[in-house]
């Protein structure tokens, strides 16, 4: 029979909002998981790893489909828009089943829709449909979304206040192990497995025969899909079974409209949703691209398996750099940081647009090491002091991930209309927003110290 928190536990959970970034820094020294929480923080832990390995392999699909059933960089991109539009309809629905059942069965019920998602692969592959690919992409994503609702606030509430973000960046240091692990799977099976005929080849063959090579492409993503769902429904399963706190959300929604309106006079909310949106938007939009950037800049590189090598070197510096940035919180307030990463960043996505070639090559991957802060920070400074509100607080800035199913098209607009270069206008755009966020979070930082 699986145990309830205890009120105690129940009590700090509720206290987690109460203290400001600096107000962590200052306690450092503080536990960062609560006793009896150990167990829990590693398994919802490796659902952050799943959704990454989702996030960037769904990626590697737009170079792929383009090529696989000769389609523009708008059209592929399509599958950005199926999965993070997903995230915009089911943030708010997740919210609302852990508030009624508990975080352990809404993480049950994300994973078995992840499952669900990655075996409706097999059915599209046998249609050779795009639509149902979508929809296989689209309920992969529900699943990803749900868990991702769920995750984040069950972290924030495993420990102290004081160290709230930093264990939301910890517990974030796994979701790029995924990612790379993800990039790998894509790129041995769905990539490594792409014929050479480029589009023109393919125009001039017969029906059968590229009927023959395109069914062999897309039994190779679904095989990539299938092992990560299954991986998605063992973890499920385990969870389901093991015994730990089984903890509901103990903050209440007194309604849902008395709720929204104290979050929109909360101007730290409002703009902490969209620096996400513009974030994520940014951040899907530098990875799906990087396999196009390359191939035009770099002329040593003709294949699209060995331009994702820049992927996963840019994925390695993500995780190194997530892990640095966790601990330069101990010393520096998370939005000065995030303002001043924002601005490297910046200045990395000029040398991308304006230099391009093998310096716009490796500037690209830089500015993976730059990102790695910037979901969770802003995630944890949004959620700054709104208290009962944080469970639709929450699923608001998590629904700013449609900004990934919004801008990564437009931006493969941008590629079709001028220049994959000239395309990174759109990031360039985003991290601006992402730094003016940073100035405005770090003066409300400094307000709460002088308080």
């Amino acid at each position: 029979m699986n145990s309830q928190v205890t009120a105690a536990e129940s009590e700090q959970f509720k206290q987690n909002d109460k203290v400001s970034p600096v107000s962590a820094a200052k306690n450092a020294t503080t536990n960062i998981i609560d006793k009896g929480l150990l167990m829990p923080f590693i398994l919802i832990t490796a659902c952050f790893a799943l959704w990454g390995a989702a996030n960037n392999m769904t990626d590697l699909l737009v170079p792929s489909f383009q090529k696989v059933l000769s389609m523009s960089q708008a059209q592929s991109s399509l599958v950005q828009m199926a999965f993070y539009g997903a995230y915009f309809l089911m943030a708010l629905p997740a919210a609302f089943l852990i508030q009624k059942y508990s975080y352990k069965t809404g993480v049950v019920i994300g994973l078995f829709i992840y499952a669900l998602g990655a075996a409706l692969c097999y059915p599209a592959s046998i249609a050779m449909s795009f639509n149902f690919f979508l929809l296989a992409f689209y309920v992969f994503a529900a699943g990803c979304a749900i868990l991702e609702t769920v995750a984040a606030p069950y972290i924030l509430t495993m420990g102290p206040a004081a160290t709230a973000t930093r264990r939301i960046n910890l517990a974030q240091s796994f979701n790029p192990v995924g990612s790379i692990c993800g990039l790998f799977l894509g790129k041995l099976i769905i990539l490594d497995g792409l014929n050479s005929a480029d589009a023109t080849a393919r125009s001039a063959m017969s029906v059968d025969a590229l009927a023959h090579i395109q069914n062999q492409e897309l039994a190779n993503v679904v095989t990539a899909y299938l092992i990560v769902g299954v991986i998605s429904f063992i973890l499920g399963a385990i969870i389901l079974t093991k015994k730990f706190p089984k903890a509901k959300s103990t903050e209440k929604m007194d309604g849902l409209g008395a709720s929204f309106s104290r979050l929109i006079k909360n101007k730290n909310w409002l703009f902490a949703i969209v620096a996400q949106f513009f974030f994520v938007g940014c951040q899907i939009g530098v990875w799906t691209y990087t396999v196009k950037y390359i191939l035009v800049n770099n002329p040593e590189i003709t294949t699209e398996s060995a331009a994702s090598d820049y992927m996963i070197l840019g994925l390695v510096l993500f995780i190194a750099s997530r892990f640095i940035c966790t601990a330069l919180m101990k010393v520096v307030a998370p939005a000065r940081l995030l303002s001043v990463i924002a601005f490297i960043a910046i200045v990395l996505t000029c040398v991308v647009i304006f230099a391009g070639g093998t310096l716009g090559c490796f500037a690209l991957v830089a500015i993976s090491a730059c990102m790695s802060l910037m979901f969770p920070t802003i995630y944890g400074l949004g959620l700054t002091g709104v208290g009962e509100d944080r469970k639709l607080g929450g699923s608001g800035i998590i629904m700013a991930i449609v900004g990934g199913a919004i801008l990564v098209p437009l931006q493969g607009l941008l590629v079709d209309a001028t220049s994959v270069n000239l395309s990174y206008l759109m990031p360039l755009l985003s991290f601006i927003v992402v730094c003016i966020y940073g100035l405005v979070a770090h003066k409300k930082e400094q307000e709460a110290s002088i308080i």
